[in-house]
């Protein structure tokens, strides 16, 4: 960092967002899966992490609510040919069961595509949880870049280890993600909580915001989990806007439910679709920027502490011309950081006043 320009235009050979590529000195590093087998409905998921690498380039580094978050130093390690070789099978395996529509009597032909994508996605799993293992072995902060919402499990089942006292996880998102192995894949995109909850005991709480789009099953999960799972929902906290609740006391009502050390686990189509159109399940409704924003400055000013993130299923547009998907991607990503890295100082945040 000593000759670099934060005001300066990014180098062409620069890493994410235009920081200098030097893995040894940056306290966050960022892990990019590019894997999407599973995906039901759209898909790019796996185009994400290069999308929002691109788009960072134009991200200002100093950031009004976080200061200067790319002192700490941030990395992006180069994508796996290994994994996006394993997403390209995958893929191509998966295609016919979704086709199928999640019919559970599959020919032998359909029951090895299943099992090869079960197993190429369990690698998946190892490769992401192996690599944050040894991360955070060398003390750095880790975030997931996905890929759909499935590709965090090893990174999340690596804090697990690294925090014996457990943690909660922040899940924002417009899908509850507690489908047991939907359509037949036992690490899917729509099962990623389910598995969390299921495998990983000391996540000891999950608290879900925004959440518009979920089926009953999902629902009685969420009802008879004896308080281990509160959802906020999207028509219910919106309700309460409408209502006159301030959003700052909505969201001290979430935070509340929180435990001290939190894991942020954040699918892009929690937000608002006309902040993420191309993601590849979008539901109207939705989280604005802004209170998410407001949610993760709540959570640094309650002296919560965000031991590690994702941020998945950022889906790029067809159109070359358009980089919106990456733009937001991108931004979202550096508060996460920022607030993240606030989190883990003595430095607090005060709520503005009027």
């Amino acid at each position: 960092m000593e000759n670099f320009d934060p005001n300066a235009a990014a180098l062409t050979d620069s890493g994410i967002f235009g920081l200098p590529n030097d893995l040894e000195k940056s306290k966050v590093v960022l892990i990019p899966v590019p894997f999407e087998a599973t995906t039901s409905y759209g898909g790019g998921t796996a185009l994400g992490p290069s999308a929002i690498l691109k788009a960072s380039k134009q991200v200002d580094l100093y950031d009004y609510g976080t200061g200067r978050p790319y002192t700490a130093g941030i990395h992006m390690l180069p994508e796996s040919e290994e994994i996006q070789d394993y997403n390209r099978k995958a893929k191509k395996l998966a295609a016919p069961i979704i086709e199928q529509g999640g019919n559970t009597t599959l020919s032998p032909r359909l029951q090895f595509n299943l099992d090869k994508v079960n197993e190429y996605s369990s690698k998946v799993n190892r490769y992401v949880y192996e690599t944050t293992r040894d991360l955070l072995a060398k003390n750095k902060i880790v975030g997931v870049v996905g890929g759909d919402h499935s590709t965090p499990f090893g990174a999340i089942e690596a804090h697990t280890e690294a925090y014996e006292g457990g943690f909660g996880i922040l899940h924002l998102d417009a899908h509850c993600d507690l489908r047991e192995a939907y359509e037949g894949f036992s690490w899917s995109h729509a099962s990623i909580m389910h598995n969390v909850i299921t495998y990983l005991p000391r996540v000891t709480k999950l608290v879900q915001v925004g959440i518009r789009d979920f089926s009953g099953s999902e629902l009685s999960v969420v009802q008879n989990s004896h308080g281990r799972i509160i959802t906020y929902f999207d028509e219910v906290l919106m309700a309460h806007k409408f209502e006159g609740v301030p959003w700052a006391r909505i969201v001290d009502g979430i935070i509340k439910d929180l435990p001290e050390q939190i894991y942020l686990s954040f699918d892009i189509d929690g937000l608002d679709p006309t902040l993420c159109p191309n993601t590849g399940t979008p539901v109207p409704g939705g989280l604005s920027f802004q209170e998410v924003i407001a949610l993760l400055a709540g959570l640094v000013r309650s002296e919560r502490r965000i031991i590690g993130f994702d941020l998945t299923e950022v889906a790029p547009s067809s159109d070359e011309n358009n980089e919106w998907d990456g733009n937001v991607g991108a931004r979202l990503l550096y508060k996460m950081i920022g607030y993240t890295l606030l989190s883990r100082t003595s430095q607090k945040l005060k709520r503005r006043k009027r």
